[in-house]
Protein backbone atom coordinates (compact mmCIF):
# COMPACT_ATOMS: atom_id res chain seq x y z
CA UNK A 1 0.00 0.00 0.00
CA UNK A 2 1.29 3.44 -0.91
CA UNK A 3 2.02 5.67 2.07
CA UNK A 4 3.71 8.72 0.55
CA UNK A 5 2.98 12.05 2.19
CA UNK A 6 1.04 14.84 0.46
CA UNK A 7 4.25 16.77 -0.10
CA UNK A 8 5.67 13.80 -2.03
CA UNK A 9 2.52 13.07 -4.04
CA UNK A 10 3.07 13.04 -7.80
CA UNK A 11 0.74 12.65 -10.75
CA UNK A 12 2.16 9.29 -11.80
CA UNK A 13 0.92 7.03 -14.57
CA UNK A 14 -0.52 4.64 -11.97
CA UNK A 15 -2.42 7.42 -10.24
CA UNK A 16 -3.81 8.74 -13.53
CA UNK A 17 -4.86 5.21 -14.50
CA UNK A 18 -6.70 4.79 -11.20
CA UNK A 19 -8.49 8.12 -11.60
CA UNK A 20 -9.47 7.08 -15.13
CA UNK A 21 -10.91 3.90 -13.62
CA UNK A 22 -12.89 5.96 -11.08
CA UNK A 23 -14.19 8.23 -13.84
CA UNK A 24 -15.77 5.14 -15.40
CA UNK A 25 -18.36 4.85 -12.60
CA UNK A 26 -21.11 6.86 -14.28
CA UNK A 27 -20.87 5.37 -17.80
CA UNK A 28 -20.62 1.82 -16.46
CA UNK A 29 -23.56 2.23 -14.09
CA UNK A 30 -25.66 3.89 -16.82
CA UNK A 31 -24.71 2.52 -20.22
CA UNK A 32 -24.77 -1.16 -19.23
CA UNK A 33 -28.27 -0.65 -17.89
CA UNK A 34 -30.01 1.56 -20.47
CA UNK A 35 -30.46 -1.20 -23.10
CA UNK A 36 -32.33 -3.25 -20.46
CA UNK A 37 -35.09 -0.71 -19.79
CA UNK A 38 -37.87 -2.71 -21.50
CA UNK A 39 -36.96 -5.92 -19.61
CA UNK A 40 -36.66 -4.15 -16.26
CA UNK A 41 -40.17 -2.75 -16.74
CA UNK A 42 -41.52 -6.24 -17.42
CA UNK A 43 -39.67 -8.04 -14.61
CA UNK A 44 -40.54 -5.49 -11.92
CA UNK A 45 -44.11 -4.88 -13.14
CA UNK A 46 -43.44 -1.19 -13.69
CA UNK A 47 -44.03 1.38 -16.39
CA UNK A 48 -41.45 2.85 -18.77
CA UNK A 49 -41.70 6.13 -16.87
CA UNK A 50 -40.90 4.42 -13.57
CA UNK A 51 -37.87 2.75 -15.10
CA UNK A 52 -36.66 6.06 -16.53
CA UNK A 53 -37.05 7.48 -13.03
CA UNK A 54 -34.28 5.12 -11.85
CA UNK A 55 -32.01 6.94 -14.29
CA UNK A 56 -33.13 10.32 -12.98
CA UNK A 57 -32.57 9.36 -9.32
CA UNK A 58 -29.09 8.13 -10.23
CA UNK A 59 -28.33 11.51 -11.81
CA UNK A 60 -29.74 13.37 -8.79
CA UNK A 61 -27.56 11.24 -6.53
CA UNK A 62 -24.53 12.02 -8.70
CA UNK A 63 -25.28 15.73 -8.43
CA UNK A 64 -25.68 15.73 -4.64
CA UNK A 65 -22.69 13.44 -4.15
CA UNK A 66 -20.44 15.83 -6.04
CA UNK A 67 -21.87 18.91 -4.36
CA UNK A 68 -21.20 17.47 -0.89
CA UNK A 69 -18.13 15.35 -1.63
CA UNK A 70 -16.04 18.18 -3.07
CA UNK A 71 -16.17 20.46 0.00
CA UNK A 72 -15.72 17.47 2.32
CA UNK A 73 -12.54 16.53 0.46
CA UNK A 74 -11.34 20.13 0.77
CA UNK A 75 -11.77 19.75 4.53
CA UNK A 76 -10.79 16.13 5.20
CA UNK A 77 -8.35 15.38 2.39
CA UNK A 78 -8.80 13.23 -0.70
CA UNK A 79 -7.77 9.65 0.03
CA UNK A 80 -10.14 8.50 2.78
CA UNK A 81 -13.29 10.16 1.35
CA UNK A 82 -12.50 8.54 -2.01
CA UNK A 83 -12.14 5.07 -0.49
CA UNK A 84 -15.34 5.44 1.57
CA UNK A 85 -17.29 6.51 -1.50
CA UNK A 86 -16.05 3.58 -3.57
CA UNK A 87 -17.06 1.10 -0.85
CA UNK A 88 -20.55 2.65 -0.62
CA UNK A 89 -20.97 2.60 -4.40
CA UNK A 90 -20.05 -1.10 -4.50
CA UNK A 91 -22.54 -1.95 -1.77
CA UNK A 92 -25.33 0.00 -3.51
CA UNK A 93 -24.63 -1.89 -6.74
CA UNK A 94 -25.17 -5.17 -4.91
CA UNK A 95 -28.54 -3.90 -3.64
CA UNK A 96 -29.49 -2.92 -7.22
CA UNK A 97 -28.70 -6.45 -8.37
CA UNK A 98 -30.94 -7.93 -5.66
CA UNK A 99 -33.76 -5.34 -5.82
CA UNK A 100 -37.18 -7.04 -5.50
CA UNK A 101 -39.17 -4.00 -6.66
CA UNK A 102 -38.85 -0.82 -8.67
CA UNK A 103 -38.99 1.20 -5.42
CA UNK A 104 -35.95 -0.57 -3.96
CA UNK A 105 -34.11 -0.30 -7.28
CA UNK A 106 -34.83 3.44 -7.46
CA UNK A 107 -33.56 4.04 -3.91
CA UNK A 108 -30.44 1.94 -4.47
CA UNK A 109 -29.72 3.79 -7.72
CA UNK A 110 -29.83 7.07 -5.79
CA UNK A 111 -27.25 5.80 -3.29
CA UNK A 112 -25.16 4.36 -6.12
CA UNK A 113 -25.16 7.73 -7.86
CA UNK A 114 -24.45 9.66 -4.65
CA UNK A 115 -21.41 7.56 -3.80
CA UNK A 116 -20.22 7.51 -7.41
CA UNK A 117 -20.49 11.29 -7.67
CA UNK A 118 -18.55 11.67 -4.42
CA UNK A 119 -15.76 9.47 -5.80
CA UNK A 120 -15.64 11.23 -9.16
CA UNK A 121 -15.45 14.76 -7.73
CA UNK A 122 -12.68 13.69 -5.35
CA UNK A 123 -10.75 12.17 -8.25
CA UNK A 124 -10.97 15.40 -10.26
CA UNK A 125 -9.80 17.40 -7.24
CA UNK A 126 -6.73 15.16 -6.97
CA UNK A 127 -5.81 16.03 -10.56
CA UNK A 128 -6.17 19.76 -9.82
CA UNK A 129 -4.04 19.32 -6.66
CA UNK A 130 -1.16 17.91 -8.67
CA UNK A 131 -1.34 19.61 -12.09
CA UNK A 132 -1.83 23.09 -13.52
CA UNK A 133 -1.76 25.02 -16.79
CA UNK A 134 -1.30 23.07 -20.01
CA UNK A 135 -0.58 19.90 -18.05
CA UNK A 136 -3.94 20.17 -16.28
CA UNK A 137 -5.76 20.52 -19.61
CA UNK A 138 -3.82 17.60 -21.07
CA UNK A 139 -4.44 15.30 -18.09
CA UNK A 140 -8.15 16.19 -17.96
CA UNK A 141 -8.45 15.27 -21.62
CA UNK A 142 -6.51 12.03 -21.16
CA UNK A 143 -8.72 11.04 -18.20
CA UNK A 144 -11.83 11.78 -20.27
CA UNK A 145 -10.49 10.03 -23.36
CA UNK A 146 -9.21 6.85 -21.77
CA UNK A 147 -12.20 6.84 -19.42
CA UNK A 148 -14.30 6.92 -22.57
CA UNK A 149 -13.38 3.27 -23.01
CA UNK A 150 -16.07 2.64 -20.42
CA UNK A 151 -18.54 4.37 -22.73
CA UNK A 152 -17.55 1.89 -25.43
CA UNK A 153 -17.40 -1.21 -23.24
CA UNK A 154 -20.50 -0.40 -21.15
CA UNK A 155 -23.24 -0.66 -23.77
CA UNK A 156 -21.54 -3.56 -25.55
CA UNK A 157 -21.21 -5.49 -22.32
CA UNK A 158 -24.79 -4.60 -21.39
CA UNK A 159 -26.05 -5.85 -24.76
CA UNK A 160 -24.12 -9.10 -24.41
CA UNK A 161 -25.43 -9.61 -20.87
CA UNK A 162 -29.00 -9.08 -22.09
CA UNK A 163 -28.44 -11.55 -24.90
CA UNK A 164 -26.94 -14.26 -22.70
CA UNK A 165 -28.26 -13.63 -19.21
CA UNK A 166 -30.39 -11.40 -16.98
CA UNK A 167 -30.34 -7.61 -16.62
CA UNK A 168 -29.43 -8.02 -12.93
CA UNK A 169 -26.04 -9.37 -13.96
CA UNK A 170 -25.09 -5.90 -15.20
CA UNK A 171 -25.28 -4.60 -11.63
CA UNK A 172 -23.18 -7.49 -10.36
CA UNK A 173 -20.57 -6.50 -12.94
CA UNK A 174 -20.69 -2.88 -11.75
CA UNK A 175 -20.22 -4.12 -8.17
CA UNK A 176 -17.16 -6.12 -9.26
CA UNK A 177 -15.74 -3.04 -10.95
CA UNK A 178 -16.40 -1.05 -7.78
CA UNK A 179 -14.41 -3.56 -5.74
CA UNK A 180 -11.56 -3.37 -8.24
CA UNK A 181 -11.63 0.46 -8.09
CA UNK A 182 -11.40 0.31 -4.30
CA UNK A 183 -8.35 -1.96 -4.42
CA UNK A 184 -6.71 0.21 -7.07
CA UNK A 185 -7.27 3.34 -4.97
CA UNK A 186 -5.81 1.63 -1.91
CA UNK A 187 -2.65 0.86 -3.84
CA UNK A 188 -2.14 3.85 -6.12
CA UNK A 189 -3.80 6.95 -4.61
CA UNK A 190 -1.79 8.93 -2.04
CA UNK A 191 -3.08 11.87 -0.05
CA UNK A 192 -2.69 14.86 -2.39
CA UNK A 193 -3.98 17.65 -0.11
CA UNK A 194 -1.64 18.63 2.76
CA UNK A 195 -3.28 19.61 6.04
CA UNK A 196 -2.10 23.20 5.71
CA UNK A 197 -4.04 23.57 2.44
CA UNK A 198 -7.31 22.18 3.80
CA UNK A 199 -10.29 24.41 4.53
CA UNK A 200 -12.31 24.41 7.75
CA UNK A 201 -15.51 22.41 7.68
CA UNK A 202 -19.09 23.19 8.59
CA UNK A 203 -22.11 24.61 6.79
CA UNK A 204 -20.82 28.18 6.99
CA UNK A 205 -17.54 27.23 5.37
CA UNK A 206 -19.34 25.29 2.66
CA UNK A 207 -21.61 28.23 1.84
CA UNK A 208 -18.66 30.60 1.86
CA UNK A 209 -16.72 28.37 -0.51
CA UNK A 210 -19.74 28.02 -2.78
CA UNK A 211 -20.26 31.77 -2.90
CA UNK A 212 -16.56 32.26 -3.62
CA UNK A 213 -16.52 30.02 -6.70
CA UNK A 214 -19.87 31.34 -7.97
CA UNK A 215 -18.60 34.91 -7.62
CA UNK A 216 -15.97 34.10 -10.24
CA UNK A 217 -17.64 35.11 -13.52
CA UNK A 218 -15.21 33.18 -15.67
CA UNK A 219 -15.98 30.01 -13.73
CA UNK A 220 -19.74 30.61 -13.99
CA UNK A 221 -19.42 31.10 -17.74
CA UNK A 222 -17.72 27.74 -18.13
CA UNK A 223 -20.35 26.26 -15.82
CA UNK A 224 -23.04 27.34 -18.30
CA UNK A 225 -21.02 26.04 -21.26
CA UNK A 226 -20.50 22.62 -19.70
CA UNK A 227 -23.93 22.21 -18.08
CA UNK A 228 -25.79 23.00 -21.31
CA UNK A 229 -23.59 20.58 -23.25
CA UNK A 230 -24.37 17.86 -20.72
CA UNK A 231 -28.08 18.58 -21.11
CA UNK A 232 -27.82 18.03 -24.87
CA UNK A 233 -25.84 14.83 -24.32
CA UNK A 234 -28.30 13.29 -21.88
CA UNK A 235 -31.28 14.12 -24.04
CA UNK A 236 -29.63 11.57 -26.33
CA UNK A 237 -28.71 9.09 -23.59
CA UNK A 238 -32.24 8.98 -22.16
CA UNK A 239 -34.07 8.69 -25.49
CA UNK A 240 -31.79 7.03 -28.04
CA UNK A 241 -32.84 3.50 -27.06
CA UNK A 242 -36.44 4.31 -27.98
CA UNK A 243 -35.48 6.20 -31.16
CA UNK A 244 -33.28 3.41 -32.48
CA UNK A 245 -35.08 0.35 -31.09
CA UNK A 246 -38.78 1.25 -30.83
CA UNK A 247 -38.92 3.60 -33.83
CA UNK A 248 -36.33 2.04 -36.14
CA UNK A 249 -36.30 -1.61 -35.10
CA UNK A 250 -32.68 -2.07 -33.99
CA UNK A 251 -31.98 -5.03 -31.70
CA UNK A 252 -30.39 -4.45 -28.26
CA UNK A 253 -27.06 -5.71 -29.61
CA UNK A 254 -27.20 -3.41 -32.66
CA UNK A 255 -28.15 -0.48 -30.44
CA UNK A 256 -25.26 -1.26 -28.10
CA UNK A 257 -22.82 -1.39 -31.02
CA UNK A 258 -24.01 2.00 -32.26
CA UNK A 259 -23.79 3.50 -28.77
CA UNK A 260 -20.26 2.14 -28.41
CA UNK A 261 -19.24 3.58 -31.79
CA UNK A 262 -20.52 7.00 -30.72
CA UNK A 263 -18.59 6.73 -27.47
CA UNK A 264 -15.47 5.82 -29.42
CA UNK A 265 -15.91 9.06 -31.37
CA UNK A 266 -16.08 10.99 -28.10
CA UNK A 267 -12.93 9.24 -26.86
CA UNK A 268 -11.05 9.98 -30.08
CA UNK A 269 -12.01 13.66 -29.93
CA UNK A 270 -10.81 13.95 -26.33
CA UNK A 271 -7.48 12.30 -27.23
CA UNK A 272 -7.03 14.70 -30.13
CA UNK A 273 -7.80 17.61 -27.82
CA UNK A 274 -5.17 16.33 -25.38
CA UNK A 275 -2.56 16.26 -28.17
CA UNK A 276 -3.50 19.79 -29.24
CA UNK A 277 -3.30 21.25 -25.71
CA UNK A 278 -0.86 24.16 -25.73
CA UNK A 279 -0.85 24.36 -29.54
CA UNK A 280 -4.48 25.23 -30.27
CA UNK A 281 -6.49 27.56 -28.06
CA UNK A 282 -8.73 25.52 -25.77
CA UNK A 283 -11.69 27.81 -26.42
CA UNK A 284 -11.40 27.16 -30.17
CA UNK A 285 -11.71 23.43 -29.56
CA UNK A 286 -14.77 24.01 -27.38
CA UNK A 287 -16.34 26.24 -30.04
CA UNK A 288 -15.78 23.59 -32.71
CA UNK A 289 -17.61 21.05 -30.58
CA UNK A 290 -20.48 23.43 -29.86
CA UNK A 291 -21.06 24.19 -33.54
CA UNK A 292 -21.10 20.46 -34.29
CA UNK A 293 -23.72 19.86 -31.56
CA UNK A 294 -25.85 22.70 -32.93
CA UNK A 295 -25.70 21.24 -36.45
CA UNK A 296 -26.66 17.79 -35.14
CA UNK A 297 -29.56 19.19 -33.13
CA UNK A 298 -30.98 21.16 -36.04
CA UNK A 299 -30.64 18.21 -38.44
CA UNK A 300 -32.32 15.92 -35.91
CA UNK A 301 -35.16 18.40 -35.44
CA UNK A 302 -35.79 18.65 -39.17
CA UNK A 303 -35.77 14.85 -39.46
CA UNK A 304 -38.11 14.40 -36.49
CA UNK A 305 -40.63 17.01 -37.66
CA UNK A 306 -40.86 16.19 -41.35
CA UNK A 307 -39.22 12.83 -42.13
CA UNK A 308 -40.22 10.53 -39.23
CA UNK A 309 -36.61 10.34 -37.95
CA UNK A 310 -34.98 8.02 -40.52
CA UNK A 311 -32.39 5.59 -39.14
CA UNK A 312 -29.40 6.92 -41.10
CA UNK A 313 -30.08 10.49 -39.93
CA UNK A 314 -30.45 9.48 -36.28
CA UNK A 315 -27.22 7.46 -36.37
CA UNK A 316 -25.29 10.30 -38.02
CA UNK A 317 -26.60 12.97 -35.64
CA UNK A 318 -25.90 10.85 -32.56
CA UNK A 319 -22.33 10.23 -33.73
CA UNK A 320 -21.69 13.95 -34.27
CA UNK A 321 -23.26 14.86 -30.92
CA UNK A 322 -21.22 12.34 -28.92
CA UNK A 323 -17.95 13.07 -30.71
CA UNK A 324 -18.34 16.80 -30.11
CA UNK A 325 -18.65 16.24 -26.35
CA UNK A 326 -15.04 15.04 -26.35
CA UNK A 327 -14.03 18.57 -27.37
CA UNK A 328 -16.40 20.41 -25.03
CA UNK A 329 -16.73 18.75 -21.63
CA UNK A 330 -13.13 17.89 -20.61
CA UNK A 331 -11.73 21.17 -21.95
CA UNK A 332 -14.42 23.21 -20.22
CA UNK A 333 -13.87 21.30 -16.99
CA UNK A 334 -10.16 22.07 -17.08
CA UNK A 335 -10.72 25.80 -17.70
CA UNK A 336 -13.39 25.95 -14.99
CA UNK A 337 -11.11 24.25 -12.46
CA UNK A 338 -8.23 26.57 -13.36
CA UNK A 339 -10.47 29.58 -12.75
CA UNK A 340 -10.95 28.57 -9.09
CA UNK A 341 -7.65 26.80 -8.42
CA UNK A 342 -7.68 27.91 -4.76
CA UNK A 343 -10.76 25.75 -4.05
CA UNK A 344 -10.57 22.86 -6.51
CA UNK A 345 -12.79 20.53 -4.49
CA UNK A 346 -15.64 23.02 -4.23
CA UNK A 347 -15.21 24.14 -7.84
CA UNK A 348 -15.27 20.56 -9.05
CA UNK A 349 -18.26 19.82 -6.82
CA UNK A 350 -20.35 22.68 -8.20
CA UNK A 351 -19.39 21.73 -11.76
CA UNK A 352 -20.36 18.11 -11.17
CA UNK A 353 -23.59 19.15 -9.46
CA UNK A 354 -24.60 21.24 -12.46
CA UNK A 355 -23.68 18.40 -14.83
CA UNK A 356 -25.87 15.84 -13.16
CA UNK A 357 -28.74 18.18 -12.33
CA UNK A 358 -28.83 18.97 -16.06
CA UNK A 359 -28.76 15.24 -16.85
CA UNK A 360 -31.44 14.38 -14.30
CA UNK A 361 -33.69 17.22 -15.43
CA UNK A 362 -33.32 16.65 -19.15
CA UNK A 363 -33.70 12.84 -19.11
CA UNK A 364 -37.42 12.73 -18.20
CA UNK A 365 -38.26 15.83 -20.29
CA UNK A 366 -36.72 14.20 -23.37
CA UNK A 367 -39.11 11.28 -22.96
CA UNK A 368 -42.30 13.32 -22.56
CA UNK A 369 -43.35 12.68 -26.15
CA UNK A 370 -43.41 8.92 -25.62
CA UNK A 371 -41.55 6.11 -27.35
CA UNK A 372 -42.38 7.08 -30.93
CA UNK A 373 -41.17 10.66 -31.40
CA UNK A 374 -37.74 12.29 -31.33
CA UNK A 375 -39.00 15.88 -31.36
CA UNK A 376 -38.47 16.66 -27.63
CA UNK A 377 -34.96 15.19 -27.77
CA UNK A 378 -34.05 17.19 -30.88
CA UNK A 379 -35.39 20.41 -29.36
CA UNK A 380 -33.36 19.84 -26.18
CA UNK A 381 -30.21 19.09 -28.19
CA UNK A 382 -30.61 22.36 -30.09
CA UNK A 383 -31.40 24.45 -27.01
CA UNK A 384 -28.42 22.95 -25.17
CA UNK A 385 -26.09 23.91 -28.03
CA UNK A 386 -27.41 27.48 -28.17
CA UNK A 387 -27.11 28.01 -24.39
CA UNK A 388 -23.61 26.51 -24.38
CA UNK A 389 -22.53 28.81 -27.20
CA UNK A 390 -23.94 31.80 -25.35
CA UNK A 391 -21.91 30.92 -22.26
CA UNK A 392 -18.69 30.69 -24.27
CA UNK A 393 -19.43 34.02 -25.96
CA UNK A 394 -19.80 35.72 -22.57
CA UNK A 395 -16.52 34.24 -21.29
CA UNK A 396 -14.66 35.14 -24.48
CA UNK A 397 -15.81 38.75 -24.35
CA UNK A 398 -14.42 39.02 -20.83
Amino acid sequence: MRTSSPAQARLTAGLVATLVFVSAIAPLATDMYVPAFPRVAGDLSSTATQVQLTLTTFFVGMALGQLIGGPVSDQRGRRMPLLAALVAMTAASVVCALAPSIVVLTAARFVQGFAGGWAMVTGRAIVVDLASGVRLVRVMNVVAAVGGIALVVGPLLGGIILQLSHWRVSFWVVAAFGLAMTLAALIAVPESLPRERRHAGGLTSFLTAGRAVLANREYVGYLVVSGAAMGALFAYVATSAFVLQSMNGLSPIAYSVDFAANAAGMTAAALIAARLAGRVATRKLILTGQLAVLAAGLAMLVGALWFDTPLFLAIACFLVLMTAQGLIIPNTGALASAAVADRPGTGSAVLGFVHWVAAGTIAPIAGLGGEHTAVPMAVLMTIGAVVSLTGLLVVSRR
